[in-house]
C-alpha cells in the first residue's frame, strides 16, 4: 500500500500531533485546510484510511457521508456561508477524504460561479493555528451541538 499525505495526517491526528485537527468523529478526523482561500475550508479524513468510499462497508459509508453533512451544517452555522460545496476526489491522494468548501455571496464575481480550484492557492492565507484556533473551536462546538440532532457522531 502506498502511504499518502492523508495517511500521514491521520496518523499525526491519532498521536495528537496534527495541529489542523478540529475534532474527531466516528468516521474520521475533521481538519481545517492548509490553505484558507475560503474561510472555513475543511476536510473530513477517513479513519481508518481506505482508498475510496466504495472500499467501506455500507454502514461505514453512511457514517462517513452523515459526518460530512454534519460538518457542512456546522460550517454554514459558523461561517454564514451561502452554501457548502462538497468534493470527494482521491485522484491525487488515493485515500478517502472529503473537501468542504464554504461558498460566500461576497466572493468576487469571477470566482463565485466557478469551482474553488480557480482560486490562487499560492497567494491565499495559509493555516495559522494562532489565527485559526477560534474558528476551529467554533466549528467543533457547532459539530458537538448538531450531533444530538443526527445521533451522536462524535468520538469526543
Amino acid at each position: 500500500m502506498v502511504f499518502t499525505l492523508i495517511h500521514h495526517r491521520v496518523e499525526a491526528a491519532r498521536q495528537g500531533k496534527n495541529s489542523t485537527v478540529i475534532c474527531q468523529m466516528k468516521s474520521g478526523w475533521v481538519v481545517l485546510g492548509d490553505v484558507q482561500f475560503l474561510r472555513g475550508y475543511s476536510l473530513l479524513l477517513a479513519d481508518p484510511v481506505v482508498a475510496d468510499l466504495n472500499s467501506l462497508p455500507l454502514a461505514q459509508r453512511h457514517q462517513f457521508l452523515q459526518d460530512m453533512t454534519i460538518v457542512g451544517d456546522a460550517l454554514l452555522q459558523v461561517t454564514g456561508a451561502a452554501r457548502i460545496n462538497y468534493e470527494i476526489l482521491g485522484n491525487r491522494e488515493a485515500a478517502l477524504h472529503a473537501h468542504l468548501f464554504p461558498r460566500y455571496a461576497t466572493e468576487p464575481e469571477d470566482y463565485r460561479h466557478q469551482p474553488v480550484w480557480f482560486y490562487d492557492r499560492a497567494h491565499a492565507p495559509q493555516f495559522d493555528l494562532a489565527k485559526d484556533r477560534e474558528l476551529m473551536n467554533e466549528i467543533a462546538q457547532a459539530i458537538q451541538q448538531l450531533n444530538p440532532i443526527y445521533g451522536d457522531s462524535s468520538n469526543q
